[in-house]
């Protein structure tokens, strides 16, 4: 059975066979003991992305009780779902999402790691649960790395180009379309523009 665990940059959850290059969670369990989803998405803001083998760890997916694992096509699009990378498995890339955050004023230095979780996925939930719409924006604004959506579509901003997503890879490069809606959390973006540059998926060679 193909679970639905896979998470698109709309931080959509989908059944697909594509499992992409991380996983992570969003805070805990919320699929059921059959392995279905509950309606919440969610049983936290502490909404990670982690690598997929770490200190030969081995575990089954979605154990009863135990946090929902979660895969993503790139760190770029875990990003755009609200996702952080983690403290443990991925300790120097979270040093230096936080690092640049309080480098450009926008974590102060003392700041917990929850106060990035409350701003990426803190917006990703008001969104999802309709508290907030999501922000119009001229895609040629947004740092490289983030997400936007325009034509009923999500597209990663590359090189100054437009890359259309899909649980497969990324499409050809096109021209960024005149406005959009922005994807990636803002505070996930001051990330990037402070200089952290997300893993993408391979296709963006092609």
């Amino acid at each position: 059975m193909t679970l639905q665990n896979r998470v698109d940059p709309f931080a959509l959850l989908h059944a697909v066979p594509e499992r992409g290059l991380f996983m992570g969670n969003r805070g805990g369990c919320f699929h059921r003991d059959d392995q279905t989803l509950k309606d919440r998405r969610w049983a936290s803001q502490q909404w990670i992305i982690c690598v997929l083998s770490f200190k030969d760890r081995r575990r089954a997916l979605m154990q009863p009780g135990l946090y929902t694992e979660l895969f993503f096509l790139d760190e770029a699009t875990a990003l755009a779902a609200g996702h952080r990378p983690c403290f443990e498995c991925r300790r120097p890339e979270a040093k230096a999402v936080r690092d640049g955050l309080v480098r450009t004023g926008h974590l102060e230095a003392g700041d917990r790691i929850g106060a990035l979780d409350a701003k990426a996925a803190g917006e990703i939930q008001d969104v999802l649960t309709r508290k907030s719409e999501r922000e119009i924006v001229w895609p040629v604004s947004l740092p490289d790395g983030a997400f936007y959506a325009a034509d009923g579509r999500a597209w990663l901003k590359h090189q100054g180009s437009a890359r259309a997503w899909s649980f497969a890879g990324y499409g050809r490069p096109e021209s960024l379309h005149a406005a959009g809606e922005r994807l990636t959390p803002r505070i996930s973006c001051e990330a990037l523009r402070a200089g952290y540059q997300p893993i993408l998926h391979d296709s963006v060679m092609t």
